[in-house]
């Protein structure tokens, strides 16, 4: 009989380690009723009861509180913010209007390469010199 209080008591010291850890380890979102730290005390104080209460009232359920991450192609909510593609071939169209008017200024002075020198043979020739 000793035996069976020895594994019975293991047992429920095994569970409320395992309960104290889910209880502090879960985020507080996820904490029903009261705070984080208060379910943590209970779960101390009461060792088997805390537990059983933490299963039962304390801790919620993964599936109601879960936020499921959705790539933007996947989301229509991303998906209905988006503009029509009669918007993006105004927006495209616009771009290129834009692009035509600026390749068509000739005027820019970055596109200037500096002008050759004049070829000038007359100060050559008042020198007396040839290249």
């Amino acid at each position: 009989m000793a035996r069976v209080y020895l594994v019975l008591a293991l047992l429920l010291a095994a569970f409320w380690v395992y309960s104290i850890v889910d209880c502090a380890l879960q985020p507080p979102t996820r904490h029903r009723g009261v705070s984080k730290p208060i379910w943590i005390l209970i779960v101390i104080l009461l060792p088997v009861v805390g537990g059983i209460l933490w299963f039962v009232i304390g801790r919620s359920r993964r599936s109601t509180s879960r936020v499921m991450f959705q790539a933007p192609d996947d989301n229509p909510e991303f998906l209905g913010r988006i503009g029509t593609v009669s918007d993006q071939d105004d927006r495209i169209r616009r771009l290129e209007e834009e692009l035509a008017a600026l390749d068509s200024e000739a005027d820019d002075p970055r596109d200037r390469r500096a002008d050759p020198p004049a070829d000038d043979d007359t100060d050559e020739q008042s020198r007396g010199t040839r290249p």
